[in-house]
């Protein structure tokens, strides 16, 4: 992995602001994990954007995506052929725009909760090998409920059953938590690992 900015500036990861101080955040993180980085606008990105890219990150947002004149995206940038990685409202927009379920929780969930992953360890992509029972940081009133063709349940919390979803075969990952938080112990892992994968 290269040191911050000695990064060939063709080999960088964008982050599309959704709202809030997210997309700062997790840029700040990938710098310091030693990536490029650049926050982009979803009004102004489309696919032939995000093929000057090595992968893309949606950020958390404060709307809900089912909502009249919430936040979207180019849905092209999800066939693009590069990783992508959603978190928070990214989570429930990933979902949303490929015909996955997305609707407002019973309750708000915020705070620290325990995550357990599903299937073979090495199997799971940007989740592979990380360790059951890690505190993880939810901040949320809507979740996902139906899953798009080609996903599955890569790990679940006690009140969050679709809390970090994958298709491993295109590398489109999306998680309810937010790894960009000290809270969240498995954050900087998770997210080198993702960095790995856009190479």
């Amino acid at each position: 992995m290269q040191e911050i900015g000695t990064a060939h500036p063709a080999e960088k990861i964008a982050v599309l602001d959704f709202g809030g101080q997210y997309a700062h955040l997790i840029a700040s993180r990938i710098r310091r994990l030693g990536a490029y980085t650049e926050i982009e606008f979803p009004d102004s990105f489309d696919r032939a954007k995000a093929s000057r890219y090595r992968g893309v990150i949606l950020s958390g947002g404060p709307e809900s995506v089912y909502e009249a004149g919430a936040p979207s995206m180019d849905p092209a940038i999800l066939d693009a052929g590069i990783p992508v990685l959603g978190i928070c409202y990214g989570h429930h927009l990933m979902m949303h725009t490929l015909g996955g379920k997305v609707q407002a929780s019973g309750s708000r969930e915020y705070g620290s909760a325990r995550i357990q992953w599903n299937g073979d360890p090495d199997r799971r992509g940007v989740f592979r090998s990380l360790p059951d029972g890690a505190v993880v940081w939810m901040s949320h009133g809507d979740e996902v409920e139906g899953l798009p063709e080609g996903f599955e349940v890569l790990g679940s919390t006690p009140d969050c059953k679709f809390a970090a979803l994958g298709d491993t075969s295109r590398n489109l990952y999306s998680i309810q938590f937010h790894p960009e938080v000290s809270h969240t112990e498995i954050g900087d892992e998770l997210l080198s690992r993702f960095i790995e994968v856009c190479d």
